[in-house]
């Protein structure tokens, strides 16, 4: 982020945005939310939602309507973060909760918002954001956030607290050797995870081991 895009929001790169697909406004080919944080503010764009992001690999809603963005680092740092509105989340200032870029703070923005969790490139180098588990069918599971890194092959499940803001335990449910690209969830709250393979066999479920 050489041009700190991140904590810039004049500009659209280094944000998560928030538009509506089925209006147009402004000469716009899409519409933007009346209740978005930056609207009516000059010079800002009205698109974004929150921003300080460096490179999201897979976001997502869970059922109570928290939206979950995992964030790929830089040099040392993968985090998970729980999304809120105009939130800022650090980058490039920031990698996880450490200082990055010895960059002075930029005037006018919002403190960063610190990362639920975070994991150092010891256990992971690349992060792949997941979803929240609400089957019925792997009760150990139920509400937890399940997500993996892509270099270490790992995938652990994140007990969040809600009324906290605060990780309670991080439990690893596969220890590695699972290139996962993506998770997906379908209407009974089962998630599936998608491998990196040049065979048929790509979309999983969990399943107890033997």
């Amino acid at each position: 982020d050489p041009k700190a895009n991140g904590q810039d929001r004049t500009q659209l790169l280094g944000s998560i945005l928030r538009l509506d697909v089925n209006k147009k406004s402004d000469g716009l080919p899409y519409g933007i939310p009346a209740d978005n944080p930056y609207v009516g503010m000059s010079g800002l764009r009205s698109e974004i939602y929150a921003h300080g992001f460096r490179n999201p690999w897979r976001i997502a809603f869970d059922k109570s309507g928290k939206l979950w963005c995992a964030d790929v680092g830089q040099d040392l740092y993968e985090e998970v973060n729980v999304v809120v509105k105009g939130g800022n989340y650090g980058w490039s200032n920031r990698e996880g909760t450490r200082p990055f870029g010895n960059r002075p703070a930029v005037a006018g923005v919002t403190a960063p918002i610190d990362p639920v969790w975070e994991y150092d490139h010891v256990t992971g180098k690349s992060i792949t954001g997941g979803r929240v588990y609400q089957s019925d069918r792997q009760p150990e599971l139920k509400g937890k956030y399940l997500y993996a890194d892509y270099v270490s092959g790992s995938i652990w499940a994140l007990t969040y607290d809600s009324s906290t803001g605060k990780v309670v335990r991080n439990d690893q449910v596969i220890e590695g050797g699972i290139p996962v690209l993506a998770f997906g969830e379908d209407e009974n709250g089962e998630v599936y995870y998608l491998r990196d393979t040049n065979k048929a066999e790509a979309i999983f479920r969990f399943e107890k081991g033997q």
